[in-house]
């Protein structure tokens, strides 16, 4: 099958592509490289531009008539930048998500896999969500994804599109093969800053925020691999009209988390941090970054039923990955 992946040349985008490739499909990338990396396309079919773009998402279709689902990674995704430049994530991660959509349908793509995210969850009691918990998105980057989830959900409504969003938790980790990994030069997450504070590269590990309601005063997360969401994506392609078939609501837009049912606070995951390098590394505590919450972790109930998926790997196996990228980026990418 041949898929039309935006954003494909990203970290989770470039996984998702691998991915494919192992179980016989063919991605065509459409990257506007604003973060994506060259490296993580060769030898991929690749076009260069913005998802916004009319003509070029239907020179797409034209010299690929063949593709039969797109899936929607490309978006800005820093939570504290979203806070900083809320325009820039509007526009790029609902604005152009819009246009899109309408394109897709224009061209006679009528699947569609919605990159989403579990910031789009309010603080819950016990932490736990399912794919009807409240919603309570705390920065622009979130309310961007509830925005893009309820544009696709209309567009799927009022046209003969059906989507499906899937609501990351917390990706961790690079491609096992070692073909991508995180990339960004200014690394935002919590395993890469691990990485960054052990290699030296950091004078140690920050903890933005050490009293929130958890176990151990520090955020809780759903940590998962991604590999594992980048096989929950093959899935989704694979098992797209099965899935409407069996959530049986008649329903033209589904929503399903990606996470693995499992809370992990950032204190713990620096400890399994810190046994997988057999050493510690210097922490302080800080004050929360904006738009940060307490945190929350996936039910994963929906995407057994729905996909057949579950996550496979664990925290260590992320851990370890990453340590593994962290040896080969600078070989790969040549410029960090």
């Amino acid at each position: 099958m041949k898929i039309l992946v935006t954003g494909g040349a990203g970290y989770i985008g470039s996984t998702v592509c691998s991915a494919l490739e192992d179980r016989g499909h063919t991605p065509v990338v459409l990257d506007s490289f604003v973060t994506g990396r060259r490296e993580f396309s060769r030898k991929r079919t690749l076009y260069e531009g913005d998802i916004g773009d009319r003509d070029l998402t239907s020179r797409i279709f034209d010299e690929h008539p063949t593709i039969e689902c797109a899936i929607h990674c490309a978006a800005l995704i820093v939570v504290p930048d979203s806070v900083a430049q809320p325009y820039d994530y509007y526009v790029n991660n609902v604005s152009k998500s819009l246009e899109l959509f309408r394109n897709l349908e224009t061209n006679g793509c009528r699947r569609v896999v919605f990159s989403s995210s579990a910031a789009v969850y309010g603080n819950v009691q016990d932490f736990m969500v399912r794919e009807d918990s409240p919603l309570g998105p705390s920065s622009p980057y979130a309310r961007s994804k509830v925005m893009g989830e309820s544009v696709l959900s209309d567009m799927c409504s009022a046209t003969e599109l059906q989507g499906i969003s899937l609501r990351y938790f917390n990706p961790i980790g690079a491609d096992p093969a070692m073909r991508s990994g995180p990339h960004a030069a200014d690394i935002s997450h919590v395993l890469g800053k691990l990485v960054e504070g052990a290699s030296g590269r950091e004078p140690g590990f920050r903890i933005t925020g050490a009293e929130w309601p958890t176990r151990d005063g520090t955020g809780i997360r759903d940590y998962v691999h991604v590999w594992d969401l980048a096989s929950a994506h093959v899935s989704a392609v694979e098992r797209f009209d099965e899935a409407f078939d069996t959530a049986s609501m008649g329903d033209s837009h589904l929503v399903i988390n990606l996470g693995t049912g499992r809370g992990v606070t950032v204190n713990e995951l620096v400890a399994a941090f810190e046994k997988e390098i057999g050493r510690t590394i210097p922490k302080q505590e800080a004050p929360p970054r904006p738009g940060d919450v307490a945190g929350v972790y996936a039910n994963g109930d929906v995407p057994m039923r729905l996909l057949g998926w579950k996550a496979e790997l664990t925290i260590e196996q992320a851990i370890s990955d990453a340590l593994k990228w962290n040896q080969v980026r600078t070989s790969m990418l040549g410029d960090q």
